[in-house]
């Protein structure tokens, strides 16, 4: 398998120039050309520093390795019948060999009852019992990925229209059902699945991602692998500790008419324990998935849904998210 089949692209240039910089420009048509023909790249010079992100590893294996007592406090109704929530919190890894945490924008409140009757909009869960830096970490790394999100989507804006400001509209906290996500690989003792295209035995199924990104920090054990849409042929996505992984999710995909595919990805399965934290942004519920928006005008190849109808039939096929309402 190539190595070098991802591309790495360094993003300073949208960090600290505005679209109309030619250097910005051209780091945008590297990210279209990597979306467009890949659908996966890494990102190094995204201004998230190891430190905040040694801080939220340190968080997220401080909550694996509690006890299956504290862990089941917060997951959702489904696998404990004495909470409300059904979308956000932990879910254990009966479910598809993972362990896994959701969360959900810091910033929605118990106060925000016009979201907060919606099905998908949960207040996250109180974690001081178990960590009375929890909310700090969070809060802290939630802002710097989302406005990283923001960064790269007016990115790609930028190569199709001059309505950069569409970001601002379809990305309005909390109105976004955008999730940090904790994966947790235990030492796994039988694969997910057995791939039926190459045998090969997974500890992730293959899929795509719903959102209109992935943002993704994989630790050194590896073993995401991406789909060459062409060939068929896996390649693995190289472990960097100073990059994110990002991918198209299907979302952008309906957004772009198709210009910017989601691609078919998994995780091999291995007898280590291993922790990925993806970052799937997420637009506002009611954000309509409609090309015009890009001034993409050719013939519609989707329909055009909110995203909160786009999201609750994406999320069908993915087995942690068949719960009871």
């Amino acid at each position: 398998m190539q190595n070098n089949y991802i591309p790495n692209i360094d993003i300073s240039s949208l960090i600290t120039s505005d679209f109309d910089n030619e250097n910005y420009k051209n780091v945008s048509k590297e990210i279209k050309k990597a979306s467009e023909e890949i659908g996966f790249f890494t990102v190094t010079g995204h201004g998230i520093s190891n430190t905040k992100i040694e801080k939220l590893l340190s968080t997220c294996r401080h909550f694996f390795y509690s006890s299956d007592k504290e862990k089941l406090k917060i997951a959702p109704k489904k696998w404990n019948p004495n909470t409300d929530t059904v979308y956000r919190g932990y879910f254990p890894s009966s479910v598809n060999g993972k362990e896994g945490l959701d969360i959900g924008d810091p910033l929605l409140s118990d106060d925000m009852k016009d979201l907060l009757a919606k099905e998908k909009f949960e207040v996250n869960h109180d974690m001081s019992y178990l960590n009375p830096e929890w909310q700090m970490v969070i809060d802290d790394y939630y802002n710097s990925i989302f406005d990283l999100g923001m960064k790269l989507f007016k990115s790609i804006i930028s190569v199709y229209s001059s309505n950069i400001d569409l970001a601002d509209m379809a990305f309005v906290r909390p109105k976004t059902l955008s999730t940090l996500r904790f994966n947790f690989y235990p030492k796994q003792d039988q694969p997910v699945e057995i791939s039926e295209q190459d045998g090969v035995a997974l500890g992730c199924e293959t899929h795509v991602d719903s959102g209109i990104m992935t943002i993704l920090y994989q630790d050194k054990k590896g073993g995401l692998q991406v789909q060459n849409r062409h060939t068929l042929e896996w390649h693995d996505v190289p472990h960097d500790p100073n990059a994110y992984v990002v991918n198209s999710g299907l979302a952008l995909e309906y957004l772009t008419n198709g210009k910017m595919k989601a691609t078919n990805h998994r995780v091999l399965f291995n007898q280590e324990e291993r922790i990925s934290i993806p970052f799937f942004f997420e637009p506002s519920y009611d954000f309509k998935l409609d090309p015009k928006y890009l001034e993409i005008k050719e013939k519609h190849k989707y329909d055009i849904d909110n995203y909160e109808d786009f999201l609750t039939n994406s999320l069908k096929k993915f087995v942690e998210y068949d719960r009871p309402n």
